[in-house]
């Protein structure tokens, strides 16, 4: 089993992304973001997309470069070329998926994006997305909260209704708590410490953290 699958997509990436690259990791380019890997002197297991974002002679670097290479027509698909990685990244069964440039200047974009994350939530594969200023990802039943480099906390539901929500080392806690779309509640919390405690009990609740 592959441990992590690290996708490198088209939104907004910079040597920051590199950082998150560790020995081992599978690393798949989604159109540009295989541009962007291979510009960096990294070497994609799987190049993939319908490459409508890269020139002609990117394309054939790209493909010399990648260890694979699939490419689609632009016009006849179903999926975003983000979206054909991540279900790709699943049929790998890795035990965790990070993506990177998966937010930028198109909010469509950025929110189907966000949306992907519920299809590794729904068999039992942590993923997240990470740019400079925010980590996503769905909570499970009981999550423990990292700090990390993001101070500050935010809760928002991603199904009609998230409740019996609890938690605990945060600034403002909850208790048995509901969320629902359109509720800012959740919005702006803080950690005391450098770990803090978050559970539920029904629903799909999204942990934004996130800092200035």
């Amino acid at each position: 089993m592959t441990h992590r699958i690290i996708i490198f997509t088209g939104g907004k990436l910079g040597e920051w992304a590199l950082e998150h690259i560790a020995e081992g990791d599978l690393l798949i380019g989604a159109d540009s973001g295989a541009k962007f890997l291979v510009q960096q002197g990294f070497r994609p297991d799987i190049a993939i997309g319908d490459f409508d974002s890269v020139s002609d002679a990117d394309l054939i670097l790209i493909r010399e470069q990648s260890l694979q290479t699939i490419a689609c027509d632009p016009i006849d698909k179903d999926f975003t070329d983000t979206e054909m990685a991540f279900r790709l990244a699943l049929d790998l069964k890795p035990q965790e998926i990070v993506m990177l440039g998966a937010l930028g200047t198109r909010f469509d974009h950025s929110l189907a994006n966000v949306h992907l994350l519920s299809l590794a939530e729904e068999i039992g594969i942590h993923a997240s997305i990470i740019d400079q200023h925010n980590m996503i990802f769905l909570a499970s039943a009981v999550t423990t909260i990292h700090k990390r480099n993001f101070p500050n906390v935010s809760l928002l539901p991603l199904t009609m209704e998230v409740a019996g929500i609890t938690l605990r080392g945060f600034q403002y806690p909850l208790e048995e708590a509901k969320l629902t779309i359109g509720m800012s509640l959740g919005i702006s919390n803080v950690l005391l410490e450098e770990t803090g405690v978050l559970s539920f009990s029904e629903g799909k609740l999204l942990i934004i953290q996130s800092r200035d």
